[in-house]
C-alpha cells in the first residue's frame, strides 16, 4: 500500500479543499494508497483557519502531528533563520521518524524545509511553471512570462532539495498562451507595454491586468489535477523515486520529468477523473 505524508500550514480553504479532494480520490480507489499522516506547522488554537484544517483531519480520521513554527525558538528565527530552520525541522523529524512513507507532499506548507530534512525524506512540491521555466512566486513567474512574451507555460511537481524551488521536476503539464482567449489580450498588453513599460503596468494594474489574470486562472485550473495524477502515477508504480532519481515501472531512470499534460487537459475539459 502506497503511503503518503502530507505537510501543510492549513492557512486557508484551498489547503483544506486539496486535502479533501485527494482523500476522496483515495477513498474511491482512483489513487491506490493512503494518507499515513498529516503534519501541520501550527498548533490547535493558533489560528481559526488552521483550526478548521484540524477539524477536517479529525473528520477524515487522519493521524495528525503538529509543531508551531511561529512559536518555536522565536529568538533564533529572528537572529539566524538558517539555524532556526535546521532546529525546527530536526524536531519535526523526531516527531515523524517512526512513520514510514513512500512520498511526502508539501501542500500549502509555508516554511522552507531544512536541507537535512529534504534529504532524509522524499518530498515533492508544486511550482507554477514548466521545468526549466521561471523561478519564484506565482506572481513573479507570470510577470516573467509576460516580459518574455512566452508562448506556453505549465505547472510542475518537483523534488524538494536544499536549493529553494530548484529541485528536479518529477511531473508536469503544459498549456499554450496563444489562441482565441489569449491573442486579443496579448495585443492589448503589448500596446500598454509600449506606453507604460512593464513596471508601469505592474504599478497601475498589478494582478488585475487581464492577461496576467487569465494566465493565473488557467494555471490554477491545472494545479489540482497535476497533484492528483502525480500521486496516482506514484501510487500505481508508474513512476517512483530511486536514490532521488525518477524511474519508470521497470526501474529505468527517466531522461526527464513525466509528462501528464494529456491527463490534465482531459480533466480540464471534462471535469472527470
Amino acid at each position: 500500500m502506497f503511503r503518503l505524508g502530507w505537510f501543510s500550514t492549513g492557512r486557508d480553504k484551498a489547503a483544506r479543499d486539496l486535502l479533501r479532494i485527494v482523500w476522496e480520490r483515495i477513498k474511491e480507489g482512483f489513487i491506490p494508497g493512503q494518507i499515513a499522516y498529516v503534519f501541520l506547522s501550527r498548533r490547535p488554537g493558533e489560528d481559526p483557519e488552521s483550526d478548521l484544517f484540524f477539524n477536517l483531519c479529525q473528520d477524515l480520521s487522519f493521524k495528525v502531528f503538529y509543531l508551531s513554527a511561529k512559536e518555536f525558538e522565536p529568538e533564533w528565527r529572528k537572529q539566524d533563520r538558517s539555524k532556526w530552520r535546521h532546529l525546527y525541522h530536526e524536531e519535526v523529524y523526531r516527531l515523524l521518524a517512526a512513520e514510514e512513507v513512500d512520498l511526502i507532499v508539501l501542500a500549502g506548507y509555508m516554511w522552507v524545509v531544512s536541507a537535512d530534512l529534504c534529504q532524509r525524506l522524499p518530498m515533492i512540491n508544486l511550482h507554477p511553471a514548466l521545468p526549466g521555466g521561471p523561478q519564484g512566486t506565482w506572481q513573479e513567474v507570470i510577470w516573467q512570462l509576460l516580459e518574455q512574451e512566452a508562448e506556453e507555460t505549465g505547472v510542475m511537481m518537483h523534488l524538494v532539495t536544499p536549493e529553494l524551488d530548484r529541485g528536479p521536476a518529477v511531473t508536469f503539464g503544459r498549456f499554450s498562451l496563444r489562441g482565441p482567449k489569449f491573442d486579443p489580450l496579448w495585443e492589448t498588453f503589448r500596446a500598454k507595454k509600449r506606453r507604460l513599460g512593464l513596471e508601469g503596468i505592474k504599478q497601475k494594474e498589478g494582478e488585475k491586468e487581464p492577461l496576467f489574470a487569465l494566465i493565473r486562472q488557467e494555471g490554477v485550473k491545472r494545479e489540482l489535477p497535476l497533484i492528483v495524477y502525480t500521486l496516482k502515477a506514484f501510487a500505481e508504480g508508474e513512476v517512483s523515486l530511486k536514490d532521488r532519481e525518477l524511474v519508470d515501472s521497470t526501474g529505468k531512470v527517466l531522461a526527464g520529468p513525466y509528462d501528464l499534460t494529456g491527463r490534465i487537459e482531459q480533466h480540464v475539459r471534462t471535469g472527470e477523473w
